[in-house]
Formats: structure tokens, C-alpha cells, sequence
């Protein structure tokens, strides 16, 4: 529920009155005389779905937005709530979205002061990077639950769908400072246990569960990254609760970024380019998928004339969105490459492993998992991982397994390739 409150001129009050008795709303006059302006204060509550159909109401006859307060309000009973309410709440004209001028000020609530804001980026990274080496989920979960990423990431979309450049460019700033903050951060935590012995040096990062979950992009973290931004734009827009939004959207950038730091710590190229793509493709779809949802809703930049394209295309507006298009082409067509070899690589492997395992030599064994890990699109190493699981008959060694298998492997994908063969015992089932 909101209650706005409205100064109307004296000379536009008559059909602002007659614009609210129209849409059947209850309201009181409160007459304002100050600096010299001969005016009333009309005040009124409406459900918080019909803020901008009662606004551009008002627009339509001429008032300005030159004072109008949106205010949060539990209840309000008056002859005709009820009749509004299932209107707007229950009836025809049900919607979740809140006034565009609402969005714009929710947004700018939600960021914190840059000390603030850091800090708890700093934080969320520090945890984040515990969590990752320990292997333990549940602290990664909760590095996520304090970073503060979304308020960056929803007020630069915003920014971009309502055309406000100063908007725009400071969330994307920093959203992009921040995720530089939390890798150098990484990098220094993960350097200081590396250094002190908390972790052994000799350690094979990449064998750590929640580190291969982070360097490894694919495109299922492309999904991650676009639904985290989706999320965040419905959570913004209407009248759901963005904290639990907030978690989804670091999921999608704090771990992958102290991947990073971790990556760089151990001296491992291959872990922080592969964990600096996935960065990188989350934060750039995020803010696309964002600005679609928000479009979607309906959220347009002012002066938008329905209808008409060029009518729209003024130079600001252009300069704005070419920015952010050129730096998404960028991003995604270098992800579109990395993921583009990684399914070209797990065809591969899946196809030549099932060959293998075709032979006569092996028709006692079964396929039971495939696991396979490629870092870095090969930008830098050609070194992956390949984890074969297969049943066997109870104690029937197969020593040669591994060495065709690499041998078959490395000759179908020119990669050097570490292959880790788990039996499972038991007899093969027949299919």
C-alpha cells in the first residue's frame, strides 16, 4: 500500500479532481500557500500497484512532477479501497511492478556507502576464499549471503532502462571495482595461508571440489548468471523481498572472482583465466537479463514515445546503450568461444571413453559416470581432467585402462590429459 501525496495547482486542480474522481479514488485537499504558490495538497492511498496508472493519470492533465511523494503506508481504510484493491490487486488490472519512479529510488536505497559497500565486498571475498579451500559449502554459501553485489549490478540496469547515464555508469563501476577488490583481496588472503603453512603449497588446487566448480565455465554458469539477473530484476520491480535475490547474484560472482585470487596465489594461469571468464560472463549477463526483465515490465527511459523508433534514438541515449552492447559483445563472444571448445571437448571425450570402452578387452566393464574438467578453453595450457567411473566384475584388475584410455584420448583431442579411473564393484548390467 502507498500513499502519494500530490501539490496541484489551483489552476489545474479542477481536472486533476475530476482525473481522480474518474478512477473512483478517495482522497483529501489540504489547501498550500507557501513561497507564494496558491496550490492544494492532495492526498490519497492506492494500492502500490496502481501508483503509475494514477500518476500518468495525473500527467495527462497536466501535473508535473515537480512535487509528489510516494510513501510506504501498512493499511488504509476509505470507502473505496476495497474497490481498488480488487482492481488492481485482484482483478483486471493486477500488477506486481512498482512505479518507475519508485524503482529508480529503491535501487539507490539499496547501495551502501563506498566504505561500506568495500568492505563487505572484502569480506564476502576473505570467506569466500576459506570456504573454497576448505571445500566446504556452507561457508561459500555464506560469503555470499554478505556480499553486496546486487545493489551494483540492479543500479546499473536500472540506470541503463531509465536512461539515467550517471546512474548507469556508477553501478557498473562499481560492480566492476568491487569484483576487483574481492580478487586482489583473495589473492592476499590465499597468498597469506599459502605462505604460512595453513594450506600446504604443494596442494593441487584443482582437485578441490568447490575450486573445479569455479573454473570450469560452461554453459550451465551462463544460465546461473542470467537467471541471478532475471531474478534480480523481478525482485526489484515488484513487491518481493530482494535480500534472498541478493544471495543468487553473489552466487553468481563472489566465488568465481576468489577463485581467481586463489588461481593467481598458487601461481595456476590456467585456474584464474578459467575462474575470470566465468566472472565474466555472470556479471555481463546479469546486467543484460536484467535490462531485458525491466524492458519486459514495461520500464522505459522519459520522454519515450510509444510506438516510434526514431523518434527514440536521441544521441545520449545511443551513446549510453552502444557502451554497453560493444562491452557485451565483447565479453559474451569471448565466452561464446571458451564455451564453444568446452561442448566440443566433452563431445569428444564422452564419444572416445565409450569407444574405449567398446573393446573386447573391456566388455566386462560399465560406464557409470564421466567427469570432465576443462580450465581454460586452451587459451593458455591444453592440460584438462578426465574422471572415468565403471563397474567391474569383484576384483578383476584393469591396469591397462588408463594408459589407452590417455593414449586414445590425447590422440582424438591433442590435449595432454590426466585421466583418473574409478571402479565400482559389482557386475556389469545388461542393457
Amino acid at each position: 500500500m502507498r500513499l502519494l501525496q500530490v501539490l496541484v495547482p489551483d489552476e489545474k486542480r479542477d481536472d486533476a479532481l475530476r482525473a481522480l474522481d474518474e478512477e473512483k479514488l478517495d482522497y483529501v485537499r489540504t489547501s498550500e500557500c507557501s513561497d507564494e504558490v496558491e496550490a492544494e495538497l492532495v492526498t490519497l492511498p492506492v494500492p502500490t500497484q496502481a501508483v503509475e496508472h494514477v500518476l500518468t493519470s495525473l500527467r495527462e492533465v497536466g501535473i508535473e512532477d515537480e512535487f509528489i511523494v510516494v510513501s510506504s503506508i501498512e493499511t488504509a481504510r476509505t470507502p473505496g479501497i476495497e474497490d481498488l484493491e480488487e482492481r488492481f490487486v485482484n482483478g483486471r488490472e493486477e500488477d506486481d511492478s512498482i512505479a518507475r519512479d519508485e524503482i529508480r529510488t529503491k535501487a539507490l536505497n539499496m547501495t551502501p556507502g563506498r566504505v561500506t559497500y568495500y568492505a563487505m565486498t572484502l569480506l564476502s571475498a576473505v570467506v569466500a576464499t576459506a570456504g573454497l579451500l576448505l571445500d566446504s559449502p556452507a561457508i561459500v554459501v555464506g560469503s555470499m549471503v554478505i556480499a553486496p553485489q546486487i545493489s551494483a549490478a540492479l543500479t546499473g540496469t536500472v540506470g541503463l532502462v531509465l536512461d539515467d547515464r550517471r546512474m548507469f555508469f556508477d553501478g557498473v563501476t562499481s560492480l566492476v571495482i568491487g569484483l576487483g577488490v574481492a580478487m586482489v583481496g583473495a589473492f592476499a588472503f590465499a597468498w597469506l595461508v599459502r605462505a604460512g603453512g595453513l594450506v600446504p603449497g604443494i596442494i593441487d588446487i584443482t582437485a578441490i571440489g568447490q575450486v573445479q566448480n569455479r573454473i570450469s565455465p560452461g554453459l550451465l554458469a551462463l544460465v546461473v548468471g542470467v537467471c541471478a539477473g532475471a531474478a534480480g530484476a523481478f525482485g526489484l520491480a515488484t513487491a518481493i523481498p530482494v535480500s534472498l535475490v541478493g544471495v543468487m547474484i553473489a552466487v553468481a560472482l563472489i566465488p568465481a572472482a576468489a577463485a581467481v585470487g586463489i588461481g593467481v596465489a598458487w601461481g595456476d594461469t590456467g585456474v584464474a583465466l578459467g575462474a575470470f571468464v566465468l566472472v565474466a560472463i555472470n556479471a555481463t549477463s546479469i546486467l543484460l537479463s536484467g535490462l531485458a526483465v525491466f524492458w519486459y515490465l514495461g520500464y522505459r527511459p522519459d520522454e519515450w514515445t510509444p510506438g516510434t523508433l526514431t523518434g527514440n534514438l536521441t544521441r545520449d541515449r545511443l551513446g549510453t546503450v552502444a557502451v554497453m552492447i560493444a562491452i557485451s559483445l565483447i565479453v559474451l563472444a569471448g565466452a561464446g568461444v571458451v564455451l564453444g571448445q568446452h561442448v566440443a571437448f566433452e563431445n569428444e571425450v564422452n564419444d572416445e571413453v565409450r569407444a574405449v570402452l567398446d573393446d573386447d578387452d573391456y566388455e566386462e566393464l560399465e560406464l557409470v559416470e564421466l567427469e570432465t574438467e576443462f580450465y581454460d578453453g586452451g587459451a593458455v595450457t591444453d592440460e584438462t581432467g578426465v574422471t572415468v567411473a565403471v563397474r567391474r566384475p569383484a576384483d578383476a584388475p584393469y591396469p591397462d585402462l588408463v594408459p589407452d584410455l590417455r593414449e586414445s584420448l590425447e590422440e582424438r583431442t591433442d590435449h595432454d590429459i590426466a585421466i583418473v579411473a574409478e571402479f565400482v564393484e559389482g557386475a556389469a548390467t545388461d542393457e
